[in-house]
């Protein structure tokens, strides 16, 4: 169905549309400095949209809480786990609900985990839920920084993975993207690469004009038409707009954001006592602290005798500082926490970073005592817990098996683990549905790849014999499995039907 959306007026008094089913095969970009209107772009593209398509909108500033008054959107506050948040998107999805996810009152690190955890949500939904969904990102560049800052490392990574699923794999998950940004040398290339759509508003710096002007195909010398641009006011260029630059203006819009542009105001008479006014307390406020006079300052020949002693060796605690943590107790609390989540039969489809955030929170439940686990250590401890067998036991195969998986990448170790467990007990090999749940993916043929990956790496030989059925050979743990169907059903998933 052919949708065509009014976004304001064009060159010559024409009407400015937009091909919304277009725009949901090829996404769009907004760039332009604060004030130019990419907010009021933003609102006047989900207003007019809103009828025809199912909107979510990551919100950082609480600017589109407004919309659920007049069209429905269910506003999401981001101050909840992150578990949380993912469970939430996957229901959004599933029950084709608009929302608005608002960030407002999270510092930076925050607002970055809790919109990774949404869209990560978002992106997981099952194929079932996979409607059309247009996914509005105002302030791009906070959740797809171009280079890091001063938020940890692993929220930035985070974010970008989101922010990169998004744009890129996004498509065929019926996501369409919507990002804006005031620069675009903020914004990582492999986001702001992958829209065909492009709105371009009021830009001053020259390397923004200058991308701006490449991305539409401009001469560079033309590039100066972006610092002449009135607030609200973009050139537009794509396959859901134009195929040539083309000058709007954007139209008005039924809505208003909670904060708005500042405006001038006179000033108030001056009043005769300013001075009590400013310099004396008033009774609701709490008592001033008095500033104590600055030391006398000391001799420097007196400071440098107090430099050249000799420091005291500092007295032994009397009994230590800490409480002494039982290793094993943290080892079994870690172990019961991993056996819970690999309970739960969605678990084998979710991405690393959402059970590590439901591995914390379970942690924090059972109280397990001591430093919770980083993200390596739980990937590993989650890999050997797949596997079935405790890292400390299974004698010297499975301790030659232990070592030869740490050469793999951490996301394929769970499955080599759970092949060469099999092998040490002389179990039937794998089924191609069995290990592909294992790599948390339900396509058979990824799991043949997985095994023809292990061949290469000489870990192990794939065989078949006389009855068509497969046999694993470990060549450096001097074991093979029995022989199992390639085709046979995921054990575990045919006894939860039963």
């Amino acid at each position: 169905m052919k949708v065509n959306i009014d976004m304001g007026v064009a060159a010559r008094g024409a009407m400015a549309e937009m091909d919304l089913e277009e725009l949901l095969a090829t996404r769009l970009l907004v760039q332009g400095n604060s004030g130019s209107g990419k907010s009021h772009l933003l609102r006047r593209l989900l207003e007019q949209s809103a009828p025809w398509v199912q909107q979510c909108i990551i919100d950082p500033e609480g600017d589109f809480v407004t919309l659920a008054e007049k069209f429905g959107h269910q506003v999401v506050d981001a101050a909840r786990t992150e578990a949380e948040l993912t469970r939430i998107a996957g229901r959004v999805r599933q029950h084709r609900v608009s929302v608005v996810l608002n960030l407002e009152g999270l510092d930076v690190e925050q607002q970055m985990r809790a919109a990774a955890a949404f869209l990560g949500g978002m992106f997981d939904a099952e194929r079932d839920h996979w409607y059309p969904v247009l996914v509005v990102v105002d302030e791009a560049q906070l959740f797809a920084p171009a280079a890091a800052g001063e938020v940890a490392d692993e929220a930035r990574k985070l974010s970008l993975a989101a922010m990169t699923n998004l744009m890129c794999r996004g498509r065929k998950r019926g996501l369409a993207g919507v990002i804006a940004t005031q620069r675009l040398a903020k914004l990582a290339k492999n986001v702001a690469a992958e829209a065909s759509n492009f709105l371009m508003g009021r830009t001053f710096l020259d390397i923004d004009m200058a991308r701006a002007a490449d991305l539409l195909g401009m001469d560079r010398r033309q590039a100066e038409m972006f610092r002449d641009l009135a607030r609200g006011n973009f050139v537009a260029l794509g396959p859901a707009l134009s195929r040539r630059p083309l000058p709007i203006t954007i139209g008005s819009v039924e809505t208003s954001a909670r904060s708005g542009s500042p405006k001038l105001m006179p000033l108030p008479e001056a009043p005769q006592d300013a001075g009590d006014l400013i310099f004396t307390p008033a009774p609701d406020e709490a008592r001033l602290v008095v500033r104590k006079p600055p030391p006398t300052p000391i001799p420097t020949a007196d400071l440098l005798a107090q430099l050249s002693r000799p420091k005291p060796a500092p007295a032994p605690p009397a009994e230590p500082v800490f409480a002494v943590i039982d290793e094993a107790e943290r080892d079994a609390g870690i172990d019961a926490v991993l056996r819970e989540i690999l309970d739960d039969p969605d678990a084998a489809f979710r991405t690393d970073a959402v059970l590590y955030q439901d591995f914390l929170v379970r942690s924090r439940i059972r109280r397990v005592p001591g430093e919770p686990l980083s993200l390596s250590g739980f990937r590993r401890r989650l890999a050997v817990a797949r596997a079935g067998v405790d890292e400390h036991s299974g004698g010297e195969v499975w301790a030659k098996a232990l070592s030869l998986s740490e050469t793999l990448p951490d996301d394929l170790q769970g499955v080599f683990l759970m092949v060469a467990r099999a092998a040490t007990l002389n179990a039937p090999a794998p089924s191609d549905a069995t290990l592909a749940r294992a790599y948390g993916s339900h396509s058979p043929r990824r799991a043949r790849r997985l095994l023809a990956y292990f061949e290469e790496r000489g870990l192990l030989v794939v065989r078949t014999d006389f009855h068509q059925r497969r046999v694993l050979a470990f060549p450096d743990l001097g074991c093979e499995t029995a022989p199992g169907h390639p085709e046979a059903p995921d054990e575990p998933q045919r006894d939860a039907a039963e």
